[in-house]
Protein backbone atom coordinates (compact mmCIF):
# COMPACT_ATOMS: atom_id res chain seq x y z
CA UNK A 1 0.00 0.00 0.00
CA UNK A 2 0.76 3.50 -0.90
CA UNK A 3 -0.11 5.98 1.82
CA UNK A 4 0.14 10.04 2.06
CA UNK A 5 0.21 10.83 6.12
CA UNK A 6 -0.64 13.84 7.32
CA UNK A 7 0.22 15.20 11.24
CA UNK A 8 -1.00 18.38 13.07
CA UNK A 9 -0.19 18.83 16.37
CA UNK A 10 -0.56 22.38 17.97
CA UNK A 11 -0.43 24.29 20.90
CA UNK A 12 -1.39 27.17 22.64
CA UNK A 13 -0.23 28.70 25.48
CA UNK A 14 -2.02 30.62 28.23
CA UNK A 15 1.25 32.32 28.87
CA UNK A 16 3.93 33.17 26.48
CA UNK A 17 6.61 30.63 26.71
CA UNK A 18 10.08 32.63 27.36
CA UNK A 19 12.08 29.43 26.18
CA UNK A 20 11.58 26.24 24.89
CA UNK A 21 13.66 23.01 23.80
CA UNK A 22 11.68 20.01 21.95
CA UNK A 23 12.33 16.78 20.37
CA UNK A 24 10.32 15.62 17.57
CA UNK A 25 10.02 12.03 16.13
CA UNK A 26 7.52 12.08 13.23
CA UNK A 27 8.57 10.40 10.20
CA UNK A 28 7.95 7.06 9.60
CA UNK A 29 10.83 4.45 9.26
CA UNK A 30 12.41 3.00 6.42
CA UNK A 31 12.87 -0.40 7.20
CA UNK A 32 13.63 -3.50 4.51
CA UNK A 33 11.33 -5.72 3.03
CA UNK A 34 8.50 -4.24 4.79
CA UNK A 35 8.06 -0.14 4.48
CA UNK A 36 9.70 2.52 2.75
CA UNK A 37 9.66 6.45 3.56
CA UNK A 38 9.56 8.03 0.01
CA UNK A 39 9.39 11.79 0.74
CA UNK A 40 8.73 13.59 3.99
CA UNK A 41 9.16 16.96 5.85
CA UNK A 42 8.80 18.21 9.30
CA UNK A 43 7.69 22.02 9.47
CA UNK A 44 7.49 23.79 13.01
CA UNK A 45 6.03 27.27 13.44
CA UNK A 46 7.08 30.17 14.65
CA UNK A 47 10.21 29.58 13.30
CA UNK A 48 12.69 27.73 15.78
CA UNK A 49 16.14 29.89 16.67
CA UNK A 50 17.75 26.57 16.19
CA UNK A 51 17.07 23.27 14.59
CA UNK A 52 18.81 20.41 14.04
CA UNK A 53 18.44 16.85 13.17
CA UNK A 54 19.91 13.43 14.92
CA UNK A 55 19.41 9.51 14.63
CA UNK A 56 19.21 7.89 18.32
CA UNK A 57 20.06 5.03 19.90
CA UNK A 58 17.42 2.75 18.25
CA UNK A 59 17.75 4.29 14.84
CA UNK A 60 14.78 7.13 14.47
CA UNK A 61 15.49 10.05 13.19
CA UNK A 62 14.96 13.26 15.32
CA UNK A 63 14.64 16.96 14.86
CA UNK A 64 15.96 18.85 17.79
CA UNK A 65 14.57 22.75 17.88
CA UNK A 66 14.84 25.56 20.29
CA UNK A 67 13.40 29.08 21.26
CA UNK A 68 14.46 31.85 22.79
CA UNK A 69 12.18 34.20 22.37
CA UNK A 70 8.66 34.41 23.38
CA UNK A 71 6.02 32.33 20.98
CA UNK A 72 2.27 31.88 22.50
CA UNK A 73 1.76 28.84 20.48
CA UNK A 74 3.70 25.95 18.88
CA UNK A 75 2.55 24.54 15.29
CA UNK A 76 3.82 21.28 14.27
CA UNK A 77 3.26 19.43 10.69
CA UNK A 78 4.55 16.00 9.28
CA UNK A 79 3.46 15.46 5.29
CA UNK A 80 4.90 11.67 4.02
CA UNK A 81 4.48 9.17 1.33
CA UNK A 82 5.50 5.67 2.70
CA UNK A 83 4.95 2.63 1.24
CA UNK A 84 3.96 -0.51 3.45
CA UNK A 85 3.90 -4.28 3.08
CA UNK A 86 2.40 -6.13 5.78
CA UNK A 87 5.03 -8.96 7.24
CA UNK A 88 4.60 -12.21 5.84
CA UNK A 89 2.53 -14.80 7.22
CA UNK A 90 5.06 -17.55 8.82
CA UNK A 91 4.61 -21.17 10.17
CA UNK A 92 5.75 -20.21 14.67
CA UNK A 93 9.69 -21.53 14.46
CA UNK A 94 9.51 -20.02 18.53
CA UNK A 95 10.64 -21.81 21.23
CA UNK A 96 8.44 -23.45 23.73
CA UNK A 97 8.85 -20.65 26.79
CA UNK A 98 11.72 -22.95 28.60
CA UNK A 99 13.64 -23.17 25.78
CA UNK A 100 14.03 -18.94 25.23
CA UNK A 101 17.14 -18.41 27.93
CA UNK A 102 19.31 -20.24 25.78
CA UNK A 103 18.53 -18.69 22.91
CA UNK A 104 18.87 -15.31 24.28
CA UNK A 105 21.66 -16.85 25.79
CA UNK A 106 23.51 -17.29 22.40
CA UNK A 107 22.67 -13.87 21.10
CA UNK A 108 25.51 -11.61 21.84
CA UNK A 109 24.86 -8.43 20.20
CA UNK A 110 23.69 -5.17 22.14
CA UNK A 111 22.35 -3.26 19.39
CA UNK A 112 19.70 -1.58 18.60
CA UNK A 113 17.90 -5.00 17.43
CA UNK A 114 19.14 -6.88 20.87
CA UNK A 115 15.98 -8.48 22.37
CA UNK A 116 18.40 -7.67 25.83
CA UNK A 117 17.43 -4.55 25.72
CA UNK A 118 13.67 -5.34 26.38
CA UNK A 119 13.96 -7.96 29.15
CA UNK A 120 14.14 -6.07 32.13
CA UNK A 121 12.46 -2.93 33.58
CA UNK A 122 12.39 0.55 31.44
CA UNK A 123 11.87 4.32 32.32
CA UNK A 124 7.82 4.03 32.43
CA UNK A 125 7.50 -0.15 33.25
CA UNK A 126 8.81 -2.22 35.86
CA UNK A 127 7.50 -6.04 36.72
CA UNK A 128 4.88 -5.60 38.80
CA UNK A 129 3.31 -8.66 40.39
CA UNK A 130 -0.16 -8.10 39.67
CA UNK A 131 0.39 -8.27 35.85
CA UNK A 132 2.83 -10.79 35.95
CA UNK A 133 -0.16 -13.36 37.74
CA UNK A 134 -2.52 -12.09 35.44
CA UNK A 135 0.26 -13.25 32.58
CA UNK A 136 1.27 -16.59 34.33
CA UNK A 137 -2.88 -17.13 34.06
CA UNK A 138 -1.94 -17.78 30.03
CA UNK A 139 0.35 -20.19 30.40
CA UNK A 140 -0.29 -23.61 29.19
CA UNK A 141 2.01 -26.41 28.91
CA UNK A 142 3.63 -26.74 25.47
CA UNK A 143 2.81 -23.65 24.72
CA UNK A 144 5.41 -21.69 22.05
CA UNK A 145 6.29 -17.75 23.03
CA UNK A 146 4.62 -16.68 19.79
CA UNK A 147 1.76 -18.49 20.82
CA UNK A 148 1.76 -16.84 24.80
CA UNK A 149 1.87 -13.62 23.36
CA UNK A 150 -0.93 -13.83 20.96
CA UNK A 151 -2.90 -15.40 24.01
CA UNK A 152 -2.31 -12.50 25.85
CA UNK A 153 -2.84 -10.06 23.42
CA UNK A 154 -6.08 -12.10 23.03
CA UNK A 155 -7.54 -11.52 26.92
CA UNK A 156 -5.86 -7.60 26.97
CA UNK A 157 -8.41 -7.35 24.07
CA UNK A 158 -11.57 -9.24 26.10
CA UNK A 159 -10.69 -7.86 29.35
CA UNK A 160 -10.34 -4.01 28.57
CA UNK A 161 -12.36 -1.63 27.58
CA UNK A 162 -11.24 1.16 25.05
CA UNK A 163 -12.25 4.70 26.63
CA UNK A 164 -10.14 7.75 25.93
CA UNK A 165 -11.38 9.66 28.91
CA UNK A 166 -9.99 6.85 31.44
CA UNK A 167 -6.07 7.56 31.38
CA UNK A 168 -4.27 10.17 29.89
CA UNK A 169 -0.65 10.08 28.41
CA UNK A 170 1.06 10.28 31.98
CA UNK A 171 -1.20 7.30 33.52
CA UNK A 172 0.94 4.38 35.27
CA UNK A 173 0.72 1.18 33.58
CA UNK A 174 -0.53 -0.52 36.88
CA UNK A 175 -3.45 2.32 37.31
CA UNK A 176 -4.79 1.58 33.79
CA UNK A 177 -4.49 -2.19 34.43
CA UNK A 178 -7.02 -1.51 37.78
CA UNK A 179 -9.09 0.42 35.74
CA UNK A 180 -9.49 -2.16 33.21
CA UNK A 181 -10.10 0.51 30.32
CA UNK A 182 -7.65 2.61 28.97
CA UNK A 183 -6.33 3.36 25.34
CA UNK A 184 -3.82 1.54 22.96
CA UNK A 185 -0.54 3.09 24.93
CA UNK A 186 -2.16 1.70 27.99
CA UNK A 187 -3.01 -1.64 26.30
CA UNK A 188 0.59 -1.95 25.09
CA UNK A 189 2.03 -0.94 28.08
CA UNK A 190 0.11 -3.79 30.25
CA UNK A 191 0.95 -6.43 27.62
CA UNK A 192 4.66 -5.81 27.71
CA UNK A 193 5.19 -5.71 31.31
CA UNK A 194 3.21 -9.17 30.86
CA UNK A 195 5.19 -10.47 28.59
CA UNK A 196 8.59 -9.32 30.51
CA UNK A 197 7.23 -10.71 33.58
CA UNK A 198 7.84 -14.11 31.76
CA UNK A 199 11.25 -14.06 30.68
CA UNK A 200 9.65 -12.19 27.13
CA UNK A 201 11.63 -9.68 25.42
CA UNK A 202 8.77 -7.22 24.29
CA UNK A 203 8.87 -3.38 23.35
CA UNK A 204 6.78 -0.61 22.05
CA UNK A 205 6.03 0.57 18.90
CA UNK A 206 4.33 3.85 17.29
CA UNK A 207 2.82 4.27 14.67
CA UNK A 208 -0.07 5.42 12.49
CA UNK A 209 -3.09 3.43 12.17
CA UNK A 210 -5.41 3.62 8.69
CA UNK A 211 -9.05 3.86 10.18
CA UNK A 212 -12.16 2.47 8.04
CA UNK A 213 -15.17 4.51 7.95
CA UNK A 214 -18.18 2.32 9.07
CA UNK A 215 -20.57 1.12 5.18
CA UNK A 216 -22.07 4.29 3.94
CA UNK A 217 -19.97 6.71 6.04
CA UNK A 218 -17.68 9.16 4.23
CA UNK A 219 -14.08 9.50 5.42
CA UNK A 220 -13.73 12.05 8.62
CA UNK A 221 -10.65 14.47 7.39
CA UNK A 222 -8.06 14.72 10.39
CA UNK A 223 -10.11 11.24 11.99
CA UNK A 224 -7.47 8.61 11.60
CA UNK A 225 -4.93 8.34 14.68
CA UNK A 226 -1.50 8.05 15.92
CA UNK A 227 -1.74 4.21 17.34
CA UNK A 228 1.11 2.03 19.44
CA UNK A 229 1.49 -1.45 19.23
CA UNK A 230 3.50 -4.10 20.50
CA UNK A 231 6.88 -6.46 19.09
CA UNK A 232 7.73 -9.43 20.82
CA UNK A 233 10.89 -11.32 20.21
CA UNK A 234 10.23 -14.97 19.40
CA UNK A 235 13.84 -16.47 19.25
CA UNK A 236 16.32 -16.73 16.91
CA UNK A 237 14.92 -18.25 14.11
CA UNK A 238 11.58 -16.24 14.45
CA UNK A 239 12.81 -12.87 15.61
CA UNK A 240 10.50 -10.41 16.16
CA UNK A 241 6.89 -10.10 15.68
CA UNK A 242 4.41 -7.18 16.23
CA UNK A 243 0.77 -8.05 17.59
CA UNK A 244 -1.71 -4.72 18.58
CA UNK A 245 -3.77 -5.85 21.98
CA UNK A 246 -5.94 -2.48 20.92
CA UNK A 247 -7.66 -4.84 18.39
CA UNK A 248 -5.94 -8.11 18.51
CA UNK A 249 -4.79 -8.64 15.31
CA UNK A 250 -1.28 -9.30 13.98
CA UNK A 251 0.07 -5.96 12.31
CA UNK A 252 -0.73 -5.48 8.78
CA UNK A 253 -0.51 -2.80 5.66
CA UNK A 254 -2.31 -0.71 7.96
CA UNK A 255 0.19 -0.24 10.78
CA UNK A 256 2.94 2.69 9.18
CA UNK A 257 5.56 2.59 11.86
CA UNK A 258 7.39 6.09 13.42
CA UNK A 259 9.94 4.29 16.35
CA UNK A 260 10.80 1.56 18.20
CA UNK A 261 11.56 1.72 21.94
CA UNK A 262 11.14 0.31 25.39
CA UNK A 263 8.15 1.77 26.07
CA UNK A 264 6.37 4.88 25.41
CA UNK A 265 9.35 7.19 27.01
CA UNK A 266 11.56 6.16 24.01
CA UNK A 267 9.33 7.04 21.47
CA UNK A 268 6.93 10.51 21.86
CA UNK A 269 6.65 12.11 19.42
CA UNK A 270 7.02 15.54 20.93
CA UNK A 271 8.89 16.23 24.21
CA UNK A 272 10.80 18.91 25.36
CA UNK A 273 10.47 21.73 28.39
CA UNK A 274 9.34 24.55 28.20
CA UNK A 275 10.28 28.23 30.39
CA UNK A 276 6.61 29.20 31.23
CA UNK A 277 3.97 28.72 33.90
CA UNK A 278 0.28 27.84 33.24
CA UNK A 279 -1.58 25.51 31.34
CA UNK A 280 -2.01 25.25 27.62
CA UNK A 281 -4.62 23.90 25.34
CA UNK A 282 -3.15 20.72 22.51
CA UNK A 283 -5.51 19.61 19.39
CA UNK A 284 -4.43 17.25 16.99
CA UNK A 285 -5.39 15.52 13.80
CA UNK A 286 -4.01 12.95 11.40
CA UNK A 287 -4.93 12.00 8.24
CA UNK A 288 -3.84 8.62 6.15
CA UNK A 289 -5.03 8.36 2.66
CA UNK A 290 -4.03 5.47 0.40
CA UNK A 291 -3.17 5.98 -2.51
CA UNK A 292 -3.69 2.67 -4.48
Amino acid sequence: MLYDLSLHIGYLYDVPASGAHHILRLLPLSLPDRQRLVAGSVTVHPKPDERSGFTDFFRHPATYVMYRSPHDKLDIRMKARVSVEAPPLTADFSPILSGLPDELADCWSLGPESPHHFLGESPRLGIDPLIADYARSDLKPGFTVRQIAEAICARIHADFRYDPKATTVDTPALEAFALRRGVCQDFSHIMIIALRSLGIPAGYVSGFLRTIPPPGKERLEGADAMHAWVRVWCGETAGWIELDPTNDILVGADHIVTSYGRDYSDVAPVIGVLKSYGSHQTEQAVDVIPLN
